[in-house]
């Protein structure tokens, strides 16, 4: 949700802009503070070609991780905000659970400042949540990114491309394996929207990309579906080294 020019200064005066993470004052209602803003990871180069995963030392712009090396991605690409640590954990948290919907703008526009040039023929594409955990929620998070993204660069959107047809227990704790174990049949595309995903170029979007189990899953699934480009755009990403198992 966005605040226009013309409402924001009695916003202002209602609502004074404050920090999500620290509660410290800002100057406007978006972002946040500049002492939380310096503990956030933002990635970079020298980085992995295929997934962007960031390397320690300089490497040639055509260099692939370990990872990539042993299994090629399915994908076209990753595009992290930001790597997930306690700040961003924080940050998800307040937008994911906590209701904080109006954090989505902010989300998204570090995002797109990741993404590689897409244009009006990209489609951006949430990750789905089942509809269960739809209706307790409310809303998706992903959907809500999507929709922002979309409207920033000039893309459609197809929320519904994706379906969770099948529903998960919360993967939070849960190791790659397990993770992946969790996904299997859970994620299917929309049939009604099969042919337009035929060709289509798409950014896929999700808030959090943990074990790339999830990510994965709606790759695959919108590759065999006919998807001549995925690239994975999220918020905060966890280098699967560091999980467990």
């Amino acid at each position: 949700m966005r605040i226009h020019p013309a409402i924001a200064p009695l916003i202002d005066l209602v609502f004074p802009p404050r920090c999500p993470l620290c509660s410290e004052a800002i100057a406007v209602q978006e972002g946040i503070c500049a002492a939380c803003w310096s503990e956030l990871s933002i990635p970079g180069h020298p980085c992995c070609a295929a997934c962007q995963r960031p390397f320690t030392d300089p490497v040639d712009d055509n260099s692939l991780c370990a990872v990539c090396l042993a299994e090629p991605p399915r994908h076209d690409g990753i595009a992290a905000a930001t790597l997930y640590n306690e700040p961003s954990r924080r940050l998800v948290l307040a937008f994911k659970r906590g209701g904080n919907i109006a954090l989505a703008p902010w989300l998204a526009r570090l995002i797109e400042a990741r993404l590689p040039p897409v244009g009006a023929d990209w489609l951006a594409v949430p990750v789905p949540l089942h509809r269960w955990r739809l209706w307790s929620r409310g809303y998706n998070q992903s959907a809500l990114l999507a929709g922002e993204i979309a409207r920033d660069l000039g893309m459609s959107m197809l929320v519904d491309g994706l379906l969770r047809v099948k529903q998960t227990p919360s993967l939070g704790g849960l190791g790659a394996r397990q993770r992946e174990q969790a996904l299997k049949g859970a994620i299917a595309i929309n049939a009604r929207h099969a042919e337009r995903l035929k060709g289509a170029k798409i950014v896929l979007v999700d808030d959090v990309l943990t074990s790339g189990a999830t990510s994965e899953a709606c790759v695959r699934a919108l590759k065999r579906a006919g998807a001549d480009k995925v690239v994975i755009a999220c918020f905060a990403r966890v280098l699967n080294e560091s999980l467990p198992g």
